[in-house]
């Protein structure tokens, strides 16, 4: 790799005479510019959904880590009895820091956005809510179980694993889905280069022929075109990293309570990722086209 980084050094260098052994426009030209452009704008969103799906994940995985439900579907009368004695249980639990039965206020908060603030919660059949909080240790549910169903019957543990552990792989699923995509878009980016490097010098091999006759050498020559398109897709990719920026900076958010779509945006250090795109995205195309150089060359010699 330091290699790599001292021959780009080197044959970035500016030199303005072979410079002039690249055509300066061209389809090639417009080509590489906008293939980087278009690369590393999609490569912004791809690292700004990585990146919100590793938030959601923490967050998913801290909110609902340390805490149970306990719902008692207890018949008429035996409502308060079972959930007293289901506190007592709970209380005396190795594992749980506290047990709060919720009241009518919190378990119309919790309906509210289901069925608005107009429901009339006090004559519908609900359940009564205990919401529980764990240590960092946690306890035996399955010991829990078997307790609450002798003291309380009516009591249903929800450890919330069941809920917990889809979400949190779903979205560890989607971050690594975000880093594959980012990997493809560099590999679709150096194909692009590479094809227009390609014309680019099947389309100069007369010149290239001129230039041996007259004692360059291939690394001359390779230099001055691998040094074009490096700037090129420099130019390009930063040019789409600042709009992919301008455009996640435009996508509404909703805070902390955001989800994926509204939460696309970069915090933190995922900015020194994105202010890597450009270099990167000019590395891959001097790595593309260097070899690209190497092997035209040697085919047209």
């Amino acid at each position: 790799m330091s290699l790599d980084l001292r021959a780009a050094a080197k044959m970035l260098q500016f030199d303005e005479k072979a410079d002039r052994v690249v055509p300066p426009t061209g389809f090639t030209a417009r080509l590489t510019v906008f293939s980087s452009f278009a690369m590393a704008f999609l490569a912004v969103f791809a690292l700004a959904l990585s990146l919100a799906a590793g938030r959601v994940a923490e967050r998913w995985g801290d909110e609902l880590a340390q805490s149970s439900t306990l719902r008692i579907s207890a018949p008429a009368g035996e409502g308060v009895t079972q959930t007293e004695a289901a506190l007592r249980v709970l209380r005396t639990t190795p594992g749980i820091v506290d047990a709060r039965a919720l009241t009518i206020d919190e378990q119309r908060a919790l309906l509210t956005p289901w069925f608005g603030a107009d429901i009339p919660i006090e004559d519908l059949p609900l359940p009564q809510l205990i919401d529980i909080t764990e240590t960092d240790e946690g306890y035996d549910a399955a010991g829990l179980r078997l307790r609450l169903a002798a003291e309380a019957p009516a009591a249903v543990l929800d450890d919330h694993a069941r809920w917990r552990r889809p979400l949190i792989e779903a979205a560890s699923r989607l971050r690594i889905l975000g880093w594959a995509s980012i990997l493809l878009i560099a590999t679709a980016s150096a194909a692009m280069v590479t094809l227009a490097a390609n014309a680019a010098l099947a389309a100069n091999a007369q010149v290239i022929a001129v230039l041996r006759l007259v004692g360059a050498k291939d690394t001359y020559i390779a230099r001055a075109f691998v040094r074009r398109f490096a700037l090129r897709s420099l130019t390009g990719a930063a040019f789409g990293t600042l709009v992919g920026i301008v455009a996640l900076v435009l996508i509404p958010s909703r805070g902390d309570s955001a989800g994926f779509l509204t939460d696309l945006s970069i915090q933190g250090w995922g900015w020194v990722w994105v202010i890597l795109i450009p270099p990167l995205s000019g590395l891959v195309a001097f790595i593309a086209t260097r070899f690209a150089a190497r092997r035209v060359l040697e085919e047209l010699a």
